[in-house]
């Protein structure tokens, strides 16, 4: 996958991810999405804690964020594209899976990292889109997938 869109885009704290889609705590996924360019792609940021409670059980004694929770950090970010790209009417749309595709994870995250999402959209149609991801720390590749999400009205 080629970087993030070249161009600067919108930064998006928060408060705005979570008027854009609807997940909440404990399974909003990004803090925030930077460099947001419609219609091109953005970068989420996952700020990863001991705190979460996933690591109460995965697994104490060796803190691992499990692969598909990075894979749902991309999607999330994919999200807050495709409501980017829409317009504030599609704001609170759901956005559902469809399918990953060539799902690599190169290293474990752990409480500490700082997850970079760059998800890039390939194409749509309709209300179906396809998006790569590469999820990195620092400037290492921890994990990378394609994956097809679907817009649905709740």
């Amino acid at each position: 996958m080629s970087e993030a869109p070249s161009e600067k885009g919108l930064d998006i704290d928060a408060k705005g991810v979570m008027k854009m889609i609807p997940h909440r705590y404990p399974f909003l996924m990004i803090d925030r999405v930077e460099n947001a360019v419609a219609d091109k792609g953005c970068v989420g940021i996952k700020n990863v804690s001991m705190n979460e409670g996933i690591f109460q059980g995965h697994f104490p004694s060796d803190p691992v964020l499990p692969g598909v929770l990075i894979i749902e950090a991309m999607a999330q970010t994919a999200a807050v594209l495709v409501v980017h790209t829409l317009g504030e009417a599609f704001h609170g749309k759901l956005v559902y899976f469809m399918s990953v595709d060539s799902a690599r994870f190169r290293r474990p995250v752990v409480p500490g990292d700082q997850l970079r999402l760059e998800v890039k959209k390939d194409r749509h149609r309709g209300p179906v889109w396809k998006f790569n991801g590469v999820a990195k720390v620092g400037e290492q590749v921890v994990a990378e997938a394609d994956f097809a999400a679907m817009i649905r009205d709740v």
